[in-house]
This record gives structure tokens, sequence and C-alpha cells, in this order.
């Protein structure tokens, strides 16, 4: 078997079952979110001091500890809402209940679906709350955190890519893979690893080279984030398979870009506000 053959059928030779408790699979994707998160805590800290920002390391393990929460409501709710919303309205206990009743009778299935966009409202609302309930300015938690999400990110979508789902559009380009959960045999763009380089590692690494910036406002590195994920993610929705549900919406989009776009826009208007604000704060020190 030659490289390309093997690139081709890696979907097939990983198992997303790291081990089993009895009947009830624990996967890959879960470990993914655990990496993902001691990824960022350990930034944090190593930022902490590099940076000096004088946050105490209880607070930073007090500030993962609210954010994972946050982000896995957020998660879940946000999926609810954007993409399968008359699904739950009719069967409301799948929201956060790991089984369906068919029949009256109770089948495990799994919490499947979770929103990147959902997560991302809850993770600022989270940081919003916890920052008023410690006293700390929100702007600069924010600052502070959000320049090194990308990097735990980039786990989240190698767990997509273990677990085979959200996998790309049909192609014929030579990274695509052969997904056996999209039933067709056809060659797919392995979007969850598109998605893993460029909205993970790449967006990480402008965001950190950058971290210093001194003419980025207070607060703006949110809009730099949201900005730098919208638009590579938008990019990477054209070869990313749309939900199978939901199809594409106005315009040839899908929901992700929809909800990109949104960000984007979000992202440019608060770096524009708090740009003004900061050159008025400025303004009023120097008379």
């Amino acid at each position: 078997m030659n490289f390309i053959d093997f690139w081709q059928h890696i979907p097939s030779k990983v198992n997303s079952t790291l081990f089993s408790i009895g009947n009830f699979p624990i996967k890959y994707y879960g470990l993914m979110y655990i990496l993902a998160f001691t990824t960022t805590y350990l930034m944090m800290l190593y930022r902490n001091k590099k940076d000096s920002f004088g946050f105490d390391k209880k607070l930073i393990e007090d500030f993962i500890f609210n954010e994972i929460i946050w982000v896995m409501i957020g998660g879940r709710l946000g999926y609810v809402l954007f993409y399968n919303l008359n699904y739950f309205i009719s069967n409301p206990l799948e929201i956060f209940l790991p089984f369906k009743i068919v029949d009256g009778e109770f089948i495990l299935t799994g919490i499947a679906g979770m929103s990147y966009h959902g997560a991302t409202i809850a993770a600022i609302l989270g940081t919003y709350f916890f920052s008023r309930r410690r006293k700390i300015n929100f702007w600069k938690m924010a600052d502070f955190t959000v320049v090194l999400v990308p990097l735990g990110y980039t786990f989240g979508r190698i767990g997509n890519f273990t677990n085979g789902e959200l996998y790309g559009r049909a192609t014929d380009f030579i990274l695509g893979m052969y997904f056996p959960a999209s039933d067709d045999g056809l060659l797919r763009h392995p979007s969850q690893l598109y998605e893993a380089f460029f909205e993970g590692i790449v967006l990480f690494i402008l965001l950190w080279n950058l971290r210093n910036l001194k003419k980025i406002p207070s607060g703006g590195f949110i809009g730099l984030y949201l900005i730098g994920y919208g638009l590579f993610r938008f990019m990477i929705e054209y070869v990313r398979e749309p939900d199978s549900h939901l199809g594409l919406l106005s315009l040839g989009f899908s929901m992700g870009q929809w909800l990109c776009l949104c960000m984007i826009i979000i992202g440019i208007l608060l770096i524009l506000i708090r740009s003004f604000i900061t050159k008025q704060i400025n303004v009023k020190g120097n008379v």
C-alpha cells in the first residue's frame, strides 16, 4: 500500500472508542475535551507568568472549571437552538439525557451534537459573570484567555475526526479520505483536519504573536478572535458537508457560514467600539 492509499483510508483504521465500561463506550472524543481544557489551563499559567498578568493560580483553576461548565451547557444548547430545534421540542429529555425513549423503552444513545457557536457565546457569558463575581476587569480576563482558545480548540476537531463525523464534501483532491459513515464510498475532504489546522493552530499562532501589540485596544482580542475564526470557518464550510437535515440555506450558505458572518460583523464592531472608548479614555486622561 502506497502513502496515498494509506492516507485515504485512515478513517477506517481509526477506532473511535478508547475503552468500554460494560456496554458503555468511552470515546477518544471525550479525551480530546480533557486535553483541550488541560492545554488551555497550562498555557494560561505560562502566559500569566510570561506576560506578567498577575492572576493567582487558584483563580485560573476556578476560571477553567467555570468555563468547562459554561462551554458544555452552551455547546449543547447551541446545537439544539441552531441545528435541530424542532426535533428537541418534540424530544426535550434528549437535550441533556444520554438516551431516547422508543416504544416505552430507554435506549442509550450518548449525547450527540455540540455547537461551537453556542459554546463560544456561553464561554463569553461565563467569563463576564466570573469576572464580575471576582471583581476582575472583564476585558483583561477575556483578552488574556481568548488568545489561547484556538490551541485547545484544535483537540476538539481532532476528536471529530476520530469519531468519523463532520467530514467534508465529495472531492477528487489528493487529500481526500474515505469516511465509513458517509455510506457512499466517495472520497471526501477531511474538513475536521482543515479546521484543526486553520481555526486552531494557525489562528493561535497569529493571536499569540499579536498578543502584546499596544495598538490593539483592551477587549480587541475578542474581536480579532471572532473575525479570525469566522473567516477561516466560513471558507472551510465550502468543503464541509452541510448538516443533512438542514442542507444549504439562503444564498447557498450553510448554517455554519451564516453564524460565522455574524461572528465577523460582531468582531469588527467590537474592535471599533473598544478603540473609540479607549481613545476617549486617553483623551480625558490627558486633559
